[in-house]
């Protein structure tokens, strides 16, 4: 029996109706996710203001799903090869302690970010869209991707999304991750995240 749930709620069933037993094993085992952000969180557009700022579009459906995790008690990080402050707001308004940026070794990342939460690599999981992110996808227990990867990415990787980075993608990661768990039913109660939460 599944210490979260003794009965799985239906939401859970219908999210992994298509997720083999072997991938289900690995997001079982998921403690600590990280996710990539240009091309992941966001389209990988990349918009550039007169004074030369980055502008990000970030989906309220991700940013919900990454506070639905931290919830679960799941521990969530960001690590991304580019720099900049749309990264940190975008992390400080979810809640989120662990931001790496301007990272060009994701594997190493993946690997100090697990040491620091005292977890195990099959512990981990990363999701990533790019040839930057195959080290962490290949070091981590679960690895994820998006449907508009190169193959060679989403071929490395145990599960793909259905829907676009910064459409959704996480979301759904997300989704499948806390369903596995038994975790995903708590949210169907009022006010699970408390007052004031920000997507």
């Amino acid at each position: 029996m599944n210490p979260h749930s003794a009965i799985p709620h239906p939401a859970e069933a219908l999210v992994l109706a298509r997720i083999p037993a072997t991938t289900r094993a690995r997001l079982e085992r998921v403690r600590l996710m990280i996710f990539d952000v240009d091309g992941v969180l966001t389209d990988g557009s990349l918009w550039y203001g007169e004074h030369g700022e980055t502008v990000k579009r970030f989906n309220a459906l991700d940013g919900h799903g990454l506070k639905m995790l931290a919830a679960s008690g799941i521990k969530v990080a960001l690590v991304t090869g580019r720099e900049g402050p749309v990264v940190d707001r975008r992390a400080a308004e979810l809640g989120l302690g662990d931001v790496l940026q301007n990272v060009r070794d994701k594997g190493e990342a993946l690997t100090t970010l697990a040491a620091r939460h005292m977890l195990k690599l099959d512990e981990t999981g990363f999701m990533g869209d790019d040839l930057i992110d195959l080290p962490a996808m290949q070091r981590s227990g679960f690895a994820a991707s998006v449907p508009q990867a190169p193959a060679y990415v989403t071929q490395a990787a145990h599960w793909v999304a259905t829907r676009p980075g910064g459409h959704g993608a996480v979301r759904e990661c997300c989704d499948i991750i806390l369903a596995a768990q038994n975790r995903l039913g708590t949210f169907f109660q009022p006010g699970r995240l408390g007052p004031g939460v920000v997507q």
